[in-house]
């Protein structure tokens, strides 16, 4: 997960709205069942269902009123933890 490109799509659902990350999501995630895809572009499309979702996942928070940054931290603090587990 990328931290400036989960920033930059808070920012469009702030500036639109979580639904269209919501839709863009499921598009991609019905694109990955194509039998055509390469293992490296569905790689890259997983990539960016990962980053969607954790964008909605922030502003979510964002919307409850945690500030944008402290949100984004602790994201990507639970991440990183996730992994390191």
């Amino acid at each position: 997960m990328r931290l400036p490109l989960i920033k930059h799509l808070v920012a469009f659902a702030e500036a639109n709205d979580e639904d269209f990350l919501i839709e863009t999501a499921e598009t991609l995630e019905d694109l990955t069942e194509s039998p055509s895809l390469k293992d490296e572009e569905l790689d890259t499309v997983g990539e960016l269902i990962s980053n969607i979702y954790g964008a909605i996942e922030v502003y979510k928070e964002v919307k409850q009123g945690t500030p944008k940054k402290e949100a984004l931290n602790g994201f990507m603090s639970r991440v990183t933890g996730a992994i390191d587990k």
